[in-house]
């Protein structure tokens, strides 16, 4: 792997064979609010910027790269040489070689998984929406029960990192993010902090973290809803939809078997 100066590569023991890392806006050819390694196809972007910057991140990672349809929903595609991009989904799981797992976000939170023989890798999305789910059945259970499938493994034998995305100082929601997270865990209430006005700051890495362990996940790794890894305090590092009003690029978190 080759990867670009600034982008960041997941501090925890990945198993042998397996190698991860996030991007960040650094290292691409776009411009204005897009630049510079502007990963998304759908945000208004030059198209020919957008493909450059995708060949510059395959060709740093030396592996292919497949960018799902992010929906903020539940939906796990099973990735294999085959796959072509624009699969709609919200997590991949992938067991072949140089197929790399890939998440864009601006604000939303990229989680990379990898069980701990490094047979199987995914990764998921999770903005709010998609972590809360439907009766406590959101994205991350999802894409944990594929990666278990397909890699014959369980929670015990997992391992978690958590990328950049909107911090706890900056997530801003109503009082219907906090009802759905609580009508299935009332015990996430602590995530949740008043801010005025009948709205809420919400630990985003916090509720992500809140339901791994939940699964019996330990081994969590990366964003610990510290400053430095929010996406709306750092507009040198990170795209942010919601600091940039909607006019933002999106970067992109993977992980891979070489």
């Amino acid at each position: 792997m080759q990867p670009a100066a600034g982008w960041i590569i997941p501090d925890c023991p990945l198993p042998a064979g397996v190698q991860a890392v996030c991007t960040t806006r650094e290292g691409g050819v776009s411009a204005g609010p897009y630049a510079s390694l502007n990963l998304g196809d759908h945000v208004g972007d030059a198209p020919e910027a957008v493909s450059a910057n995708r060949r510059i991140f395959a060709a740093a990672v030396q592996a292919r790269p497949v960018f799902l349809q992010q929906v903020h929903g539940r939906g796990v595609a099973h990735l294999s040489s085959a796959t072509r991009d624009g699969v709609q989904a919200d997590a991949c799981v992938a067991t072949e070689a140089g197929i790399a797992c890939t998440i864009m976000v601006a604000d939303c939170l990229p989680v990379l998984f990898a069980t701990a023989d490094g047979k199987a890798v995914a990764a998921a999305h999770a903005g709010w929406r998609g972590l809360a789910g439907s009766a406590g059945e959101g994205v991350l259970e999802a894409a944990c029960r594929a990666l278990w499938a397909a890699g014959g493994a369980g929670a015990a034998d997992t391992l978690a990192w958590l990328g950049p995305c909107i911090g706890p100082q900056a997530f801003e929601v109503g009082a219907e993010v906090k009802a759905a997270f609580e009508a299935a865990d009332p015990g996430c209430a602590a995530l949740f902090m008043p801010y005025g006005n009948g709205k809420w700051l919400a630990d985003l890495p916090g509720l992500a973290r809140r339901r791994l362990r939940a699964l019996g996940i330990e081994r969590i790794h990366g964003n610990d809803g510290g400053t430095a890894w929010c996406t709306v305090a750092d507009p040198s590092r990170f795209f942010s939809h919601r600091r940039d009003r909607g006019l933002s690029g999106r970067f992109a978190a993977a992980i891979w078997r070489r």
